[in-house]
């Protein structure tokens, strides 16, 4: 058996018959009514880590898978010119979403994006591979990064999780968000 991931539990009182988990970091948070005795919220929490840890072994790609993955956006949104090295998952990154070295050409994604929809870890890997081109966040990085469809929908689907587990976003979209307010 492997070690014991560490849980957090949250009880809401607005949450009345939905239980819900999700990764936060290395954590693993569980949100239950408050009107669960203990005995339920201890089964609701094994159901659910089991349950989150299943979807995670599904849905995460190899770091071969990824490189294979980052290559063909490249070749579909950045005319094939933003060629990485590497692509690997990474623990240690809590406040990004991903990480590029253009010396290298090595790109980190950050292990939050487990189990998240395929089009934002899409999108997390068109703004590092754009990186790869302009190395700043000005107005030529975003219209690289804008070519990929999604790139609203995916912010804001990041956005909203960041919100929902109460951290701020990486500083990247908080600027971003600064500038459409001006």
């Amino acid at each position: 058996m492997g070690t014991q991931p560490d849980v957090e539990v949250r009880r809401s009182k607005r949450r009345r018959r939905t239980v819900s988990a999700y990764r936060d970091g290395e954590r693993i948070v569980v949100l239950v009514p408050a009107t669960l005795s203990r005995a339920e919220e201890e089964d609701w929490v094994e159901k659910m880590v089991a349950r989150l840890e299943r979807s995670e072994r599904r849905s995460r790609p190899s770091d071969d898978d990824l490189l294979a993955r980052a290559k063909v956006l490249s070749d579909r949104y950045l005319g094939g010119i933003a060629v990485p090295e590497s692509v690997r998952w990474v623990d240690n990154q809590t406040m990004r979403w991903g990480s590029c070295t253009p010396g290298d050409r090595s790109i980190r994604l950050s292990g939050r994006l487990r189990g998240m929809p395929s089009w934002v870890i899409d999108y997390v890997m068109v703004h590092e591979l754009a990186h790869l081109i302009e190395a700043g966040h000005d107005a030529r990085f975003w219209a690289w990064v804008d070519r990929y469809p999604q790139t609203e929908r995916a912010k804001g689907y990041l956005l909203g999780w960041s919100a929902a587990a109460r951290v701020d976003p990486p500083s990247s979209m908080r600027d971003e968000m600064e500038d459409d307010v001006d």
